[in-house]
């Protein structure tokens, strides 16, 4: 069984009763994720990103803000 290491990065209050938490995740074979939890009352979702897609996703929100600014 493998372990993880969780670091909590930030919490995020979202529209719609929305809480996204963000995780540095370190596993043991030394691969390094985030990890966006995403609460919805007693729902939550949780998805990993490796480096490459967290900032595939940053430049596109980045992007994306800045567009009608």
């Amino acid at each position: 069984m493998s372990t993880e290491e969780l670091t909590e990065i930030a919490s995020i209050d979202a529209p719609f009763k929305k809480e996204v938490l963000f995780q540095d995740v370190k596993l043991e074979s030394d691969l390094r994720l985030i990890r966006m939890r995403i609460r919805e009352g007693t729902r939550f979702t949780i998805i990993d990103f490796d480096e490459e897609t967290a900032q595939n996703i940053s430049d596109l929100l980045a992007n994306w803000v800045s567009k009608d600014q």
